[in-house]
């Protein structure tokens, strides 16, 4: 992906590692409020390239999102905009778990089963903080 102007004052662009102290920073809230689960630094560092940031005309980040692909027809998605490299990449179906499901069902996923995202719950969910007691909501979108 090459920096892609989103309105008039901010671009999204891949991310580097040299924002990953920023993005840090960005999620901190959301992290402390349980609406997104905690991302170390090392798996930031490590998964950058599934990452692109917002970025403000005086260089500042306003917004990150990530695009982690489990298989050659499904990934998992956290930013509308990625939705244009998914197909870019042949992909079939996307998804996310999320809190706030209302803001994917607004870009038009559906509702559905963690159940059928086996590769995901292997990858991710067996070690979270959280996986007994997960109140995330599975939504997809076949693209």
């Amino acid at each position: 992906m090459t920096s892609v102007s989103v309105g008039t004052t901010t671009k999204l662009r891949p991310a580097t590692l040299a924002d990953v102290a920023a993005m840090e920073v960005l999620m901190a809230p959301f992290v402390a409020t349980g609406d997104l689960l905690p991302r170390s630094n090392y798996d930031l560092c490590r998964h950058i390239k599934e990452y692109v940031v917002a970025e403000t005309p005086d260089g500042s980040l306003a917004g990150t999102g990530s695009l982690k692909v489990y298989s050659t027809g499904l990934a998992e998605i956290a930013v509308e905009a990625l939705v244009v490299d998914a197909r870019a990449l042949g992909l079939s179906e996307v998804f996310g778990l999320t809190r706030k499901p209302l803001f994917f069902l607004r870009l038009g996923f559906r509702v559905a089963e963690k159940e059928q995202f086996p590769l995901k719950v292997w990858a991710d969910c067996t070690r979270c903080p959280r996986q007994h007691a997960c109140d995330e909501v599975a939504v997809a979108l076949t693209l």
